[in-house]
């Protein structure tokens, strides 16, 4: 079904894969070096197009466009703003899709909507009015394009199968464009995605990207590079099906992706009124790939991705066939990563089936129009029950739920029992149909991360989501909440054909680009905050472990959860209080102690026993200090921090509290990693996480001077609570020139006033 090649591969026409490089002169009568045949892909030819630095081995990028949701959208702007930003220099679409619900929070959700529609008068942005549609959904039907880059604020920022090379980034990447600066990174890799033959009746594309998921999550095998999606298989897929695969790339840690387009992919941007976004986007003749996953369609069985990551995939029939044994071991995973309530799965398993409590096909990766159109086919004229299961859709835009009412979809659904719902991204991130204690949810959603679905195990609440495709959660559905597989059930598929009505968005979506109106007032609520002054990096620093997460890998939700939290975004220093409160309830105290001596430091000149202490046995070790001059802030160490989410509120909420740096052995994505940097945190690297503990002080010295020089590792030293001192090594990785003046500037707006 999927394969992964050892090394790099060769795509000749397009079509055939070739591993041997002598093979590649006898066929076309030239040798094409892998150096050359690199510049042979997609990516890299739109790369080349969007980059500033003419130096294709470094790039600085200027995106086409920018967009972010109702989550991220006030801190980047306020960050913007304090950088002296005056107008939108790129459109910027402004969605509200994710604090819709504006019962929670009083009026604050609601708040932070009229500040972006002022903010779009004010600097001449595009807003796109709550439930109107999910981000991405909008970007895909009003702003992709073939060649063109994107770069939103929300980790599934994906519209590649649309030719799109888009790139979900912290708020921070978004700041630096709408000032005039740039997306710095060296040129990724490339992978094929190789393509063939045609999924069987019943095998979504959830199926699909669950499985390739799967196969090069746990390896790396994509990671930071281009998904680059080729083949004859192409062909045989609609476009919404590609959509659908292409979404859910964000979970192999790829940093974006890219796909051939054709005719399929010229109707689609023809009938959303832009027949001027296409063109034919294809490898060269002789083109070199870093590596390659072959899939072939015809395999592809109905999957499901067991809680809680979306790699912990097997086939629907496989679990069928071992029910009670794979879920005891899934559920005992599970536990070992949560703290408080447990999770029971085996229950579910009675007289030899597997019972469901939930179903939700939701956003970007399931409320298409081609699934919702499969789920009432499968659902017309039957029942979900009126037991313990239910069912709920959510369709991506207004446009779609237009079409889905007029052919009749919905009426089906509903008159089945399922409950239609708002064009809303709560169900991915728990602000929406949030599980009962106990239950188990199937989801066609983006991510089945631990209590992403919204329960709190801290509180005796636990709930546990798979992911699964539309067809088969409506195949479950059908049978009143037995896990079926959709390819287990005779149905006849319709494929209604889709039908566009722009005039939807012409009457609500206010569209001010190019437009700004300097004089308009932002409108701020009472939650909307400034960022807190942050300090810049002294020549050595001091900081104390105030977490330290063993896990194989922790996630943003981890580190800030959403849902819950999600109404005070605008918030920072009320939103900090959530850090960590999931996964170490202690974090935000003992974050706080070390922030109290940091401030008796810098205002009184004080310095606490405990710190005293520190320094004695520092000089004991023989290290020389100047504690009057040395930053205090506080740290966690994380295995593998940052899988997840591109919201900077993961970094920027221990920044607030006082963090000063990072302890990892690796980082899990690009993203998080940038996030940190952009506020002014180092993203230090260990290579013996044994050489501390918590409660531990690291001190580095002349980590400001090991910065600015790129000095690729450097001597850091831990002191033990016993005061004894012992040093270890530490690196920072590759840091472009302005990644390094910002971290010793002390954040991105600081770096932005100072220069």
């Amino acid at each position: 079904m999927i394969q992964l090649y050892d090394g790099g591969v060769y795509l000749v026409n397009g079509a055939e894969l070739v591993t041997d490089p002598a093979a590649i002169a006898a066929k076309t009568g030239k040798a094409v070096t892998p150096e050359e045949g690199r510049k042979g892909t997609i990516a890299y030819g739109i790369l080349q197009q969007h980059n500033t630095s003419g130096d294709m081995k470094n790039l600085k990028m200027r995106f086409d466009s920018l967009t972010s949701h109702d989550i991220t959208y006030v801190g980047i702007i306020q960050t913007a703003r304090a950088s002296g930003m005056e107008q939108f220099p790129m459109p910027y679409v402004l969605t509200n899709c994710h604090n819709s619900l504006c019962a929670v929070g009083g009026t604050i959700n609601e708040d932070d909507h009229k500040f972006a529609l002022s903010a779009a008068h004010k600097y001449g942005g595009i807003y796109v009015p709550t439930n109107m549609a999910v981000i991405h959904s909008y970007n895909r039907e009003m702003m992709s394009g073939c060649g063109r880059m994107i770069l939103g604020s929300d980790s599934h920022t994906r519209y590649g199968a649309l030719g799109t090379l888009a790139v979900g980034e912290g708020g921070g990447e978004l700041a630096k464009q709408l000032v005039g600066r740039t997306y710095d990174m060296a040129l990724p890799g490339v992978v094929a995605i190789y393509l063939t033959g045609s999924p069987r009746p019943g095998v979504g594309p959830q199926d699909v990207a669950l499985s390739i998921i799967g196969a090069v999550y746990a390896n790396g095998y994509v990671k930071n590079k281009v998904m680059e999606f080729v083949g004859p298989g192409v062909a045989n897929l609609p476009i919404e099906y590609r959509n659908g695969i292409d979404v859910m790339t964000t979970e192999t840690t790829c940093w974006s992706s890219v796909w051939v387009t054709d005719d399929a992919t010229k109707a689609y941007l023809t009938m959303h009124g832009r027949p001027e976004a296409y063109k034919e986007l294809k490898p060269a003749d002789v083109t070199y790939y870093d590596g390659c996953v072959y899939v072939d369609l015809d395999k592809v069985e109905c999957t499901i991705a067991l809680p809680m990551h979306p790699s912990y995939t097997l086939s629907i029939k496989e679990l069928k066939a071992n029910a009670k044994e794979i879920l005891y071991q899934c559920q005992l995973n599970a536990n070992k990563q949560i703290k408080g309530a447990q999770l029971d799965l085996v229950s579910k398993v009675r007289n030899g089936e597997i019972w469901v409590d939930q179903g939700i096909v939701a956003g970007c990766s399931g409320g298409t129009f081609d699934n919702l159109c499969a789920v009432a086919d499968i659902l017309r004229g039957q029942s979900c029950g009126n037991g313990t299961f239910t069912m709920s859709v959510y369709p991506g835009s207004m446009p779609a739920y237009l079409a889905l009412m007029k052919n009749g979809a919905l009426t089906d659904i509903a008159a089945a029992g399922g409950i239609v719902r708002e064009c809303f991204c709560g169900p991915c991130f728990g602000a929406g149909d949030t599980p009962a204690n106990g239950e188990f949810s199937i989801r066609h959603t983006t991510r089945n991360f631990p209590n992403r679905e919204g329960s709190k195990p801290g509180e005796g609440q636990m709930a546990g989501v798979a992911l699964m495709d539309a067809r088969s959660i409506a195949a479950t559905a059908a049978n009143g909440g037995r896990l079926t597989a959709a390819d287990e059930i005779e149905v006849e598929y319709t494929t209604p054909v889709y039908e566009f009505e722009k005039a939807v968005y012409d009457k609500r979506v206010y569209n001010g680009w190019g437009k700004p109106e300097p004089e308009a007032e932002l409108k701020m609520g009472p939650n909307i905050k400034d960022w807190p002054a942050q300090p810049a990096l002294s020549e050595d620093l001091l900081v104390k472990v105030v977490s330290y997460i063993t896990d194989p890998v922790t996630t943003t939700d981890e580190l800030i959860p959403s849902g819950e939290t999600s109404s005070f975004r605008s918030n920072p220093l009320r939103l900090a209080e959530f850090t960590l409160s999931r996964k170490d309830p202690n974090y935000v105290p003992a974050a706080k102690a070390v922030n109290a001596l940091e401030l008796a430091r810098r205002t009184d000149g004080v310095l606490a026993d405990e710190v005293q202490a520190v320094y004695a046995a520092l000089a004991a070790a023989g290290v020389k200090t100047d504690a009057a001059n040395t930053v205090i802030g506080s740290t966690i160490y994380a295995n593998k921090p940052g899988d997840g989410s591109a919201r900077e509120q993961a970094a920027s909420c221990q920044r607030v509290l006082g963090a000063a740096a990072t302890l990892a052995t690796e980082y899990a994505t690009k993203r998080y990693r940038s996030n940190c940097i952009n506020w002014g945190m180092a993203p230090l690297r260990v290579k013996d996480a044994n050489a501390f503990a918590l409660g531990d002080w690291v001190f580095v010295p002349g980590l400001k001077q090991a910065i600015l020089a790129g000095t690729p590792e450097f001597t850091a030293w831990v002191v033990k609570p016993d005061s004894t001192a012992a040093p270890m090594t530490v690196s920072l990785g590759d840091l472009t020139p302005d990644e390094r003046q910002i971290i010793v500037d002390g954040c991105l707006i600081n770096y932005y006033r100072n220069h």
